[in-house]
């Protein structure tokens, strides 16, 4: 660079220009010269050196633009998610109280185990505050991949309104819905074969109570659909003390 600085002020340094243009055209024909005119040692040209040479050996350009990223670590939690400025990504499940590194661009969001990619996800700034992905998950966590809140919720709205304001709250007092996911189901399959009077009356006991596991709601269920045995009735007492309606005539 400096010997192409030195070669093009040499040849110009002496002359005027009134444009930008000739200026550009002069500089151009004196790189042209300099490329073109052959090297003392090695008898060939700079230009024919990086054809011959030089390109043969370069890889292609990158496929995307270059994107600023930066670098950070975050803690594997129990319910294998970290927590990246608010929101939630997952990485695999048996990575839980391990420490990953986390690349972020404007765009994506990558988590690095030991130098390894373990996970990949798009970047969230609005909506829902996980990143979810089920081969992340446990076998056990993978079955309920398929629901969703819309589905659950609908689901207990098709029972009445009290049902589908529990089976909100059970996904909203959970970290993350998807843990909700396997409370949600087993309730909803516990109300099967109940009338509709007595889960919605179970449900409005379970939100007063804030009774939000699967073994509270069930009992509150199972309490509203088995009625209590009446109180039998007291024999009257019939001692000598006790005076008869004879006593007052």
């Amino acid at each position: 660079m400096r010997f192409a600085q030195f070669y093009i002020l040499g040849r110009l340094r002496n002359r005027t220009f009134f444009s930008l243009a000739e200026a550009n055209a002069a500089i151009a024909g004196a790189v042209e010269r300099m490329n073109t005119a052959p090297l003392g040692r090695l008898g060939i040209s700079r230009r024919e050196l990086f054809e011959t040479v030089e390109r043969p050996t370069l890889a292609a350009l990158p496929a995307e633009d270059y994107e600023f990223a930066q670098w950070q670590f975050a803690p594997v939690g129990l319910d294998y998610h970290i927590e990246v400025d608010g929101f939630f990504y997952s990485v695999p499940f048996g990575l839980i109280g391990e420490q990953v590194d986390v690349r972020l661009t404007q765009r994506t969001l990558e988590a690095f185990h030991k130098g390894e990619r373990v996970a990949a996800h798009s970047r969230r700034y609005g909506g829902q505050a996980h990143g979810t992905k089920p081969e992340h998950m446990p076998a056990s966590h993978r079955h309920y991949a398929s629901w969703s809140p819309e589905r659950l919720r609908s689901w207990a709205a098709s029972i009445g309104p009290n049902t589908e304001m529990l089976i909100g709250a059970i996904l909203a007092s959970r970290r993350h819905p998807e843990q909700g996911y396997r409370t949600c189901t087993g309730v909803l399959r516990h109300m099967r074969g109940l009338s509709k009077e007595r889960v919605e009356a179970a449900s409005a006991k379970a939100l007063a109570l804030r009774a939000f596991s699967y073994k509270g709601i069930v009992s509150l269920l199972d309490a509203r659909a088995s009625p209590e045995p009446a109180s039998p009735e007291r024999p009257a007492i019939t001692h000598r003390n006790i005076r008869g309606p004879g006593y007052f005539h």
